[in-house]
């Protein structure tokens, strides 16, 4: 095939959800069949067996990949030479392949040279402007966007835009991919100068349209006569400081964040806060408190007073609603930031835990659309894994990560642990990697508690760089249906104050 039998064109990506009632050859190829019938010029499909059921029943371009969670490399979009000689071999007329700057079996050169060898032309899985430069350096024929977001931080919300921009300037022969679920979405993409666009989950996995409708259609009917979404007035009290912001819905409209001073109080971090929002006062009508630590009828308690020395039952809900004027909620903090991620982030519409990794870890769960409350998500604090002896966070969390670090000559925090890691420095990968470890085996556990839909990875730790990455190859090897759904929070430092704001609203 020539690069010009797909300009201007929408290319389907039939890959049906992994394990799914879907995932089946027959199923693929009437998607495939189906997308070329309503005008798609193009497919993109995912294993050696599916392009072997597709190519003989379609005479479109098809760009095939192979998908693999390997155990010492974050790379998982056609990772292997082999890889690509045997899609080649099906019957694929484009090769993609991740070509992200990652630890990887193949080198976008090799991958490049074993597709040409086949007379077969290759696409670059681009995360950044970087990665495309290289990729086409390399002599690949077209770059795409479709890794921006899936490699560092909280997966985004909307399709990347602005990487297609940098990417036109460098080539005509930009392919936008990624999270792009509506016609307006592609549209904009095809304007910003794409040469062709991918759709796939809103086209082909049945799965993940229908909980998008269902979720607007359960925000409908949950508060049907709101025209107006209040706001409401949301805290955050933590370990080392205070966030306090107008919430309405998911958005954060004014925030500020003040020290927590430890050896205060509560009642002295209640006034800081009640100071700091003053004038605020006639713009919020409840107010909803995230808070680390055990809350019980409103009560608060420190379950590890190492984090905040809190005395027992502090009646924090009465003292809030005394102090500002309006009805108070409170919750834990993990807990509220699942709902925000099953509300708003990550997790919409889906039974999921939510776990933070961060200086402690803490957690959340949500089944059938209800949070649960009272002890349940504190995953930190479970004593199994190492015998009763210590806190589960005790040997995970960045604490332990500072700790492992100083024992090891380095009196140096997490985060800089994380650096010397992506540095080489072979110590400090180790002890990340032992983190990655247990965390996946806590993951492993749950799965096979609770079952949910996805685990919903959050806090400091669990969204730097490679961790997520490292968590899924240390799960490697178990049979799909052992294997939890990790997913990247998306409400980042947010997630507890966008969260307990729409819990304080359910709690008319």
């Amino acid at each position: 095939m020539r690069r010009d039998d797909i300009k201007k064109s929408l290319i389907v990506s039939c890959q049906p959800v992994p394990g799914g009632p879907m995932d089946h050859a027959d199923f693929v190829a009437g998607f495939a069949k189906a997308a070329l019938k309503a005008g798609a010029k193009a497919l993109r499909i995912e294993s050696v067996d599916y392009v072997k059921a597709v190519r003989p029943v379609v005479a479109a371009p098809i760009v095939g990949i192979v998908k693999r969670d390997l155990p010492d490399s974050p790379v998982r979009i056609t990772p292997f030479v082999a890889d690509a000689e045997a899609l080649a071999d099906a019957g694929a007329d484009i090769i993609a392949f991740d070509a992200t700057d990652r630890r990887r079996p193949a080198s976008v050169e090799e991958l490049v040279g074993t597709a040409k060898a086949r007379g077969k032309l290759t696409m670059a899985d681009c995360s950044s402007i970087a990665d495309a430069q290289r990729a086409l350096a390399a002599g690949v024929d077209f770059v795409g966007t479709t890794l921006s977001g899936y490699v560092n931080g909280p997966e985004p919300v909307d399709p990347d835009i602005e990487l297609i921009v940098a990417m036109r300037k460098l080539t005509p022969y930009v392919i936008a991919e990624g999270r792009i679920r509506s016609p307006e979405q592609a549209f904009a993409a095809a304007q910003a100068g794409a040469f062709a666009v991918v759709v796939g989950s809103a086209i082909t996995r049945t799965e993940h349209v229908t909980s998008w409708f269902n979720e607007a259609i359960g925000k409908a009917y949950q508060r049907p006569h709101d025209t107006k979404r209040e706001t409401v007035l949301s805290i955050d009290i933590g370990g080392t400081k205070t966030m306090a912001a107008l919430i309405s819905g998911a958005a954060v409209l004014e925030e500020i964040v003040v020290p927590t001073e430890r050896d205060a109080g509560p009642d002295a971090w209640l006034s800081t806060v009640c100071k700091s929002t003053a004038s605020w006062r006639n713009r919020y009508t409840r107010i909803g408190i995230a808070v680390t630590g055990f809350i019980q009828g409103g009560n608060w308690s420190a379950l590890n007073p190492a984090t905040l020395p809190i005395p027992d039952l502090y009646p924090l809900q009465d003292r809030v609603t005394a102090l500002l004027g309006r009805p108070a909620y409170a919750v834990n903090d993990a807990q509220a930031a699942a709902w925000g991620e099953y509300k708003f982030g990550a997790g919409v519409g889906c039974d999921l835990v939510f776990l933070t990794i961060s200086t402690g870890i803490g957690g959340g769960i949500v089944i059938n659309g209800k949070p649960l409350s009272g002890l349940a998500g504190h995953f930190g604090l479970i004593r199994s894994p190492s015998q009763g002896q210590v806190p589960f966070e005790d040997q995970t969390s960045g604490r332990w990560i500072a700790r492992e670090a100083l024992a090891a000559g380095h009196p140096i925090d997490a985060v800089d642990v994380f650096d010397r890691a992506r540095n080489g420095e072979s110590w400090a990968a180790d002890i990340v990697s032992h983190s990655a470890h247990r965390v996946a085996m806590l993951c492993r556990d749950i799965q096979l508690m609770l079952d949910p839909d996805a685990i919903v990875i959050g806090g400091g730790i669990g969204l730097a760089q490679g961790y997520l990455d490292l968590m899924r190859s240390h799960l490697s090897g178990l049979s799909p249906s052992l294997t939890p759904r990790l997913v990247a929070a998306k409400l980042g430092r947010r997630a507890g104050i966008i969260g307990a704001a729409d819990l304080a609203g359910d709690e008319k």
